[in-house]
């Protein structure tokens, strides 16, 4: 607390350090924000090229998808498997804005991962890696804001800290095993080439990669 005086009414008054507490509650340790940073650059890795050597597919290869959840024309309907792995994959990422941005508002918060989202499938759209759908966006902008819940809400935070930490790591290890073992990535089933395109679709196990 604060003890402030009014020369105007000459009484003194008690402030609460409430402010000073955000503030410090702000500064985040610096390690946390390299670990942030790697997180990034693997959910990056993961999504656009699913833990392979970055390739750039062929045009006919790039589908939109604006109907979420159900099939299309040109793409099928997302599978449970598909949904639950873009929830999860952005559970972190509202876990390290809880802890770096804690005086942010949630809905600033899920506009940062929807964009974080939206960029994403503007990637894989413009280098024709995968299906550009909303429903990525809706599914990584609500696993998003579980994990801003969760710090916010019924996990301490240094238990928070700890887990982003840990969970990183062992992210990382994770995707070092997959890189070095034999098994690669399928396509999801509701990815589909689009066979009206100008260039003419690619066998399964040919489409650009090297």
């Amino acid at each position: 607390m604060t003890r402030t005086f009014d020369p105007a009414t000459s009484v003194h008054t008690t402030e609460s350090g409430s402010a000073g507490e955000e503030a410090g509650a702000a500064r985040a340790p610096a390690y946390l924000v390299v670990l942030f940073v790697v997180y990034l650059g693997l959910l990056a890795w993961v999504v656009l090229w699913k833990l392979e050597v970055p390739w750039v597919g062929e045009p006919g290869e790039r589908i939109v998808k604006l109907m979420p959840f159900v099939s299309t024309a040109g793409a099928g309907a997302s599978t449970p498997f598909d949904v639950a792995a873009n929830l999860v994959l952005f559970v972190p990422f509202g876990l390290y804005l809880g802890l770096l941005a804690p005086t942010w508002r949630w809905w600033k918060a899920a506009g940062v991962m929807a964009a974080a989202s939206l960029a994403l499938e503007t990637g894989q759209y413009v280098l024709a890696v995968g299906s550009t759908d909303t429903t990525d966006v809706i599914v990584n902008t609500a696993g998003g804001l579980a994990g801003l819940a969760l710090v916010r809400g019924t996990l301490p935070r240094c238990a928070a800290m700890r887990l982003c930490a840990v969970g990183t790591l062992l992210a990382v290890l994770a995707s070092a095993v997959v890189v070095a073992t034999p098994v690669r990535y399928g396509p999801p089933e509701d990815v589909r080439c689009d066979p009206t395109a100008s260039v003419p679709c690619l066998p399964s196990d040919d489409r650009g990669r090297p």
